[in-house]
């Protein structure tokens, strides 16, 4: 029986223009330095902020970006995490319906006015997050996923740590003022480029209004805090925040061609200040940057033989867009992507992670990029091994 090897497999090597980058610490962030006037006058009224592409982490400007600082309601960017995860492993649909808690409804801030006792679904209380911040949407969903808030909390941080991040602590699942609840501008965007690994996050942050409550007598209009969506050309989420201790902030994403920005600002002195710096840094990175994709998500990226599978031949597909961000006036270096596969156990499902795609120059690593596999894949039978095996022997 032919033997399977699972260590490397070259996808090629393809000659494109890359401009160097320099990796920060953290395997999911790196930076593209800029020397000149932007760096201090792009976005000069935030504390902190910076612009990154979304699938590489690659971050093309910044400002104080390892400062601590009280980040507000973009704290419930975890919560989301948190929140898809779930849904996605089927312990949370969309339908299913909450009671209210006393704690939930006496929520302050901003909120879509919950009663203790009343019965919402799932999917409405996601939306009164995502869409107007509300606290009490927020509570409500972060006690049925993990009993109480406090417990959510925990989770938050074991995410938190999980991820990586250095600068973040968190209190509360809703972002209120709190001692030692922080963040960082760089944690921050950690988190948006994980929580984009969730497409179902667009369902929410890109819709503008919407209604909850519908055919009652207190139907309530809901209209996205995130003003970006509707005026900025391919922005389709994603939070805002406001306290006192955090002033103003924002986390916005916008796509055009096959580039898709994230642009985070925090400390503005109000919201208007907010939205036009950071439609700046999307201006920036749009005018500056192109993105030289490689591979497309969902192409096929390699057969492999499986033996004890019931295909016996696997196909391994790309999770993402596998692409290197280029300044749009640069040339070319050489590029090599490599396929590395991890050690698999049957059955497998399109989803599952089975090795990853590591994109380099001059051996520096640029990036890595999941790859899984393009259909179900379940372990072969006996009498089916057993024929396959028989067959082979009567091949010539």
């Amino acid at each position: 029986m032919k033997k399977v090897s699972y260590l490397l497999l070259c996808l090629g090597l393809f000659l494109i223009p890359v401009f160097p980058v320099l990796a920060l610490g953290n395997d999911d962030i790196m930076l593209i330095n800029e020397t000149g006037s932007e760096a201090t006058t792009l976005i000069p009224n935030a504390k902190s902020g910076l612009l990154m592409e979304a699938s590489t982490g690659k971050i093309l400007f910044e400002k104080n970006i390892d400062e601590q600082i009280s980040v507000a309601s973009m704290t419930k960017m975890m919560s989301q995490i948190l929140i898809l995860e779930e849904n996605e492993r089927g312990n949370l649909p969309w339908d299913e319906k909450v009671t209210v808690s006393s704690n939930a409804s006496g929520m302050g801030g901003s909120q879509i006015w919950l009663e203790t006792g009343e019965v919402m679904s799932i999917r409405d209380l996601m939306k009164g997050l995502s869409m107007a911040s509300a606290n009490d949407a927020t509570v409500a969903l972060a006690e049925r996923v993990a009993g109480t808030e406090a417990a959510f909390v925990e989770r938050m941080n074991e995410k938190a740590k999980e991820l990586g991040l250095t600068n973040t602590h968190f209190m509360n699942s809703t972002g209120l003022d709190e001692e030692n609840h922080y963040s960082s501008a760089r944690d921050m965007a950690i988190i948006v480029k994980e929580l984009l690994k969730h497409e179902q996050i667009f369902d929410f942050s890109s819709v503008y209004e919407d209604y909850l409550r519908v055919d009652t007598p207190n139907k309530f209009w809901l209209v996205n805090t995130n003003k970006l969506i509707r005026t900025y050309p391919g922005a389709d989420g994603l939070k805002t925040g406001h306290t006192d201790n955090a002033l103003y902030c924002m986390a916005v994403t916008a796509k055009k061609d096959n580039l898709r920005l994230v642009a985070l600002v925090f400390g503005e002195e109000n919201s208007k200040v907010r939205n036009s710096e950071t439609a700046a840094l999307l201006d920036y990175g749009f005018n500056l940057y192109k993105m030289q994709l490689l591979k497309q998500k969902g192409e096929v990226l390699s057969d492999i033989e499986m033996d004890l599978s019931d295909k016996g031949k696997v196909s391994i597909v790309a999770m993402d867009d596998i692409g290197v961000v280029t300044k749009k006036s640069e040339k070319m270096e050489n590029v090599t992507t490599e396929l590395e596969m991890f050690s698999l156990d049957l059955p497998l499902k399109p989803g599952d992670v089975v090795g990853k795609v590591i994109l380099k120059q001059n051996n520096e690593i640029l990036g890595e990029y999941p790859v899984t596999v393009q259909e179900e894949i379940n372990r072969i039978g006996f009498f089916s091994l057993f024929g396959r095996v028989l067959k082979g022997m009567f091949s010539f």
